[in-house]
């Protein structure tokens, strides 16, 4: 796919991998208001994000290049070459734009859904177990194709219901906090997620999306962290020659095959600014294997002292799980188990790693530094995509209602579509998403987005506030290149 390329300092928009159209954006519930409050959103002068501007604007083509000496964010353009302002739009002009009836919650319809989902995951184990056997289907090859159709079903229909579990977290599945934890801590133990240990890092990720020292997931790295992480100087990155396309290809297998459980165990992709935990737990201790930091242990300076039991009933849920399987893989054999559980479990863990990717990684997505974060920005520094029935009814619409999702967490899923609808008018050209080809065009964004979104920098040319908002590039030469820098 072609991409832009804009020459430092420019603000031309090339030929954009994502266009960003007029649309709108949402309220925001307890944990977003404990970030920010609407007067912490700052409203900026005129520019070309500005919502006066909202009925120009052509949803089909990039807006144009502006260069206003009068914004301090003149200059700035993401991978693209898309010229970029941050929101000015406040957390209440998102609320306000929802229909009240879109915070209701229930759950005897949360639970119609999981029984749906349940009774889904049941009848392909009846179908296969019974039929997809020698005297029905004699041809071995066949047999193997069939089964293994029916592990991807199986990791979607257990993909349900982990989004499930994940709104209970969120206290988007009902009213009752019990109800809300009680079940999301069964779904997800027996997924293998330590409930309680995910909804508190997942919260503060909530609290600090796209500020770049404190997300908690998928926070990209600086030019300096790349650079020295590939052994060079963040001035040679300009002059490498591109990676390898069988490189991203063996990274991106790696992350969808394992960057779930290695989160859980290593923070991997998280902040790792440990030092800074107010109750002094995060001292010597770092991101990685026998660094202290992972979603087991009640001293993890993820969590805070209050948190200790609720961790240790997340772990009490894994260890239950784990001694399930291992009593079925005795009963039942260790081969039959890892067809019936344990390969659904890997797709599982793929389709949460690709769809948590590529919410937060994109080349029109922005980072901010601490001077410049503040919660209206991070939230919105995300974006939709589309995966058609698979998404909007397997998956119950966390693919294509993210961006809303993050202004306000406690909307169930079944009114997020009309919610999203209802802030795009607010949310104008910041409201992103990615549609093109439906499933086959997620998929295909899993490459594009790794290929273009190697580190975050300054855009080049930015002066004085724009230099805290941070966007991607790379050694590939795709998109806008990095910056020129002297040598260090």
């Amino acid at each position: 796919m072609a991409s832009p390329t804009v020459s430092s300092g420019s603000s031309r928009p090339g030929n954009p991998v994502l266009r960003r159209t007029v649309t709108s954006a949402t309220a925001t519930d307890s944990e977003s208001s404990a970030a920010v409050s609407p007067s912490d959103s700052p409203r900026h002068s005129a520019s070309s994000t500005s919502l006066s501007s909202l009925s120009s604007v052509d949803m089909n083509e990039p807006a144009p290049a502006t260069k206003s000496t009068s914004s301090p964010y003149a200059n700035l353009v993401d991978t693209n070459g898309n010229p970029f302002t941050p929101p000015d739009y406040t957390i209440k002009d998102i609320r306000d734009a929802i229909p009240k009836h879109c915070f209701e919650r229930s759950a005897i319809r949360g639970w119609s859904y999981i029984l749906r989902d349940m009774a889904c995951l049941a009848t392909t184990f009846y179908l296969a177990h019974n039929f997809v056997t020698p005297e029905y289907v004699p041809s071995k090859p066949v047999r193997a194709v069939l089964w293994g159709l029916y592990t991807v079903l199986q990791g979607l229909f257990g993909t349900g219901l982990w989004v499930i579990a994940h709104e209970c977290g969120h206290q988007a599945f009902s009213p009752s906090r019990l109800i809300n934890d009680s079940t999301g801590w069964l779904l997800h133990s027996a997924l293998f997620v330590p409930y309680f240990s995910w909804q508190i890092s997942h919260s503060k990720h909530h609290k600090a999306t796209a500020h770049i020292e404190r997300d908690m997931v998928f926070n990209p790295k600086t030019r300096q962290e790349y650079a020295t992480r590939i052994g060079r100087m963040a001035h040679e990155l300009t002059e490498l020659a591109e990676e390898t396309p069988i490189v991203t290809l063996l990274m991106l297998i790696g992350q969808q095959l394992v960057g779930w459980p290695n989160y859980l165990m290593t923070n991997v992709t998280g902040h790792n600014f440990h030092e800074r935990q107010r109750e002094g737990r995060g001292k010597g201790k770092r991101n990685g294997f026998g660094g202290g930091v992972n979603h087991f242990d009640p001293s993890s300076p993820i969590f805070e002292n209050k948190d200790a039991k609720l961790i240790i009933l997340s772990d009490i849920g894994i260890l239950l799980n784990l001694a399930l399987q291992v009593y079925l893989g005795n009963r039942f054999g260790w081969t039959n188990t890892l067809v019936w559980f344990w390969v659904p479990w890997l797709w599982v863990n793929h389709w949460l790693v690709a769809i948590t990717f590529l919410q937060h990684t994109d080349p029109s997505i922005p980072h901010y530094t601490p001077e410049e974060w503040n919660f209206v920005r991070g939230a919105g520094a995300t974006i939709d995509r589309e995966m058609g029935f698979i998404g909007r009814h397997l998956l119950h619409g966390i693919i294509e209602t993210h961006v809303l999702h993050h202004y306000i967490s406690t909307i169930p899923f079944y009114n997020a579509d009309e919610a999203t609808e209802a802030i795009k008018p607010v949310m104008g050209r910041h409201y992103r998403s990615d549609t093109k080809d439906g499933p086959v065009g997620f998929i295909r964004a899993l490459y594009r987005s790794a290929r273009m979104c190697q580190w975050v920098e300054p855009a080049a040319g930015a002066e004085g506030p724009g230099k805290g908002v941070l966007f991607f590039r790379n050694r590939n030469g795709l998109g806008v290149p990095p910056a020129p820098m002297k040598a260090e």
